[in-house]
């Protein structure tokens, strides 16, 4: 029998639209809808020709500052199917802690600074990958995002964000399913939903949910507990942005139920209120009010028969009931299976 590389169809690089110059992959914002879309298209046909050498004698130089199991997967094993090299790092683990702020005298933990980290690694590999999530303390500080932003301004090749403050590989993963589910969602009912979990998360993937649903002329709306659950206003204010020009509609709610009337797709997610940011045990107080925000199938019945789905990790019975996980109706888990697929369109396409 050949090998499956000799009966599988061979991508060359001439055959992939590449960006025609240099450009980073930090959030969706600075993509149009149908360079998006273009992305989302070639990762559906990278999924039925898996294994191609779009990446070969390409380097990927990933830097983990959290945990990962699915971004750290996904993006690896994507990597090795397209014939390229993924570079693990974990600063302050097994590579040296970074210092980040300009001009400071680093007599701290530090042992180098992100100017020389990022123009070495740029001198190395063809591509920097960072996952760094908000240190929980000051949200004007964490707002500029400013882990990812240092690498871009001094890297001189593409990089790419793994999560930050916001998480736009997972955007695309998201309308990748829910294309394959329903095909053209323009004018979907979309329902971003807060749901409870004991700990004060990161908004990263609700502020991407709000910039990607909106961007591709779903009728978006967020439900949050009280006012204090607001996302930030660069993202309700990119979100009303992009509905208006998609002609689209854009609310919030506060009342469950009418929030869930007729909505084809739920989405949850937890996060921190800003209000309370960095106040940790305020932040706990204020969410356990709220448990009854969980995704259950009394609320889903309340649907225009939506989908369901979750970034993941998700707390069993704690944000979703296994009723609702365990639904035909939930995408969760081939919306995980679909980050691989996206994320090596996009790096064939950035590199």
């Amino acid at each position: 029998m050949l090998p499956f590389l000799l009966l599988c169809p061979i991508i060359t690089r001439d055959e992939v639209t590449l960006m025609p110059i240099m450009k980073n992959f930090i959030t969706t914002q600075h993509w149009s809808r149908s360079e998006l879309q273009d992305i989302i298209d070639f990762a559906s046909e990278l999924k039925n020709l898996p294994h191609q050498p779009l990446l070969k004698d390409k380097s990927i130089a990933m830097l983990f500052f959290n945990p990962s199991l699915r971004t750290k997967t996904s993006f690896e094993v994507g990597i090795s199917e397209l014939s390229g090299t993924a570079v693990i790092l974990q600063p302050g683990k097994d590579a040296w802690p970074i210092e980040f702020q300009e001009n400071i005298v680093m007599d701290g933990d530090a042992e180098e600074h992100v100017k020389e980290v990022a123009q070495v690694l740029s001198s190395y590999c063809d591509c920097i990958a960072i996952r760094a999530f908000p240190h929980f303390k000051d949200w004007d500080h964490d707002r500029t995002d400013s882990v990812i932003n240092s690498f871009a301004k001094y890297s001189s090749v593409p990089v790419v964000n793994m999560e930050t403050i916001e998480h736009p590989c997972q955007e695309l993963a998201h309308i990748l399913t829910l294309q394959e589910h329903f095909g053209d969602l323009q004018g979907k009912e979309y329902l971003l939903t807060w749901t409870y979990h004991p700990k004060p998360l990161n908004t990263a993937v609700a502020n991407s949910s709000l910039l990607i649903a909106s961007k591709f002329g779903m009728n978006v709306k967020l439900l949050c507990p009280s006012e204090d659950y607001h996302l930030d206003d660069r993202y309700l204010k990119a979100a009303k942005e992009n509905c208006a020009s998609e002609g689209a509609s854009f609310d919030i709610s506060y009342d469950i139920d009418s929030a869930y009337s007729n909505a084809d797709i739920v989405y949850a997610k937890s996060w921190g209120c800003l209000s309370h940011y960095g106040k940790i045990d305020e932040q706990i107080a204020n969410n356990n009010q709220f448990k009854h925000f969980i995704v259950d199938e009394s609320k889903m019945a309340l649907t225009n028969k939506a989908v369901f789905s979750h970034c993941l990790p998700l707390r069993r019975n704690v944000k979703a009931t296994d009723g609702v996980m365990d639904a035909e109706y939930c995408l969760a888990v081939k919306e995980a299976g679909n980050r691989k697929h996206v994320q090596k369109s996009m790096l064939s396409k950035i590199l």
